[in-house]
């Protein structure tokens, strides 16, 4: 039998948690669906359901044919938003980057530096990366060589600001959180989030 690893190992103690939880006050706060074994949330462009009984979101594809358990960075976020959220969590419709958050040190990179990566391979793929925003219900929003809002969840959105390399920058990418985003989920939390995130856009870039 192959091994776990620590991350699916982290990933299922969660899954272990969250079906100790009450999840009603979640599902109300967030108008979600729920069948008598299933609860139903939208998750970066995809449609997800976490049995009640196994607590492992899984993603459903094909129109509900098939599903994959959910990876960790999509597991763990699920878990934080309907594990975590707070009661009187709302949005401010002002968006701020990591490191302008309220109570957050300061840094030189708020992170930024995790998403090199990615900013380089969507540095030729400027068409693509448009597409695949628009293809998860983005809409352009703010400056940037792409930039668009994004439906993280139907309720909680994000902004992803792209710039492509020029003579004296390589390419560079960032996100923009709601100001209240540390009502939703934790701040560690974003990171994964935004792993989810990018790995879906690259998916749909041919990555």
């Amino acid at each position: 039998m192959q091994r776990q690893s620590n991350y699916d190992q982290m990933r299922d103690e969660m899954a272990r948690k969250i079906t100790t939880c009450d999840l009603r006050p979640a599902i109300a706060r967030f108008g979600l669906r729920t069948d008598a074994d299933c609860l139903y949330i939208r998750f970066i462009g995809l449609d997800y359901r976490m049995p009640f009984a196994t607590g492992l979101p899984e993603r459903i594809e094909d129109g509900f044919r098939t599903a994959r358990i959910a990876s960790y960075d999509e597991a763990m976020t699920i878990y934080d938003i309907l594990g975590y959220a707070k009661p009187d969590c709302r949005l401010s419709g002002r968006f701020v980057a990591l490191g302008a958050l309220k109570g957050i040190v300061q840094s030189a990179s708020s992170g930024s530096d995790m998403f090199a990566g990615s900013a380089k391979f969507f540095d030729d793929r400027i068409g693509a990366l448009r597409c695949a925003c628009e293809a998860i219900g983005g809409t352009p929003f703010g400056v940037g060589d792409v930039a668009y809002r994004l439906p993280l969840f139907d309720f909680l959105p994000v902004i992803l600001q792209f710039w492509a390399s020029d003579d004296e920058f390589p390419a560079s990418l960032q996100f923009l959180w709601d100001e209240n985003i540390r009502d939703f989920m934790h701040y560690e939390t974003t990171f994964f989030a935004a792993g989810a995130l990018l790995s879906r856009l690259r998916t749909l870039c041919g990555g």
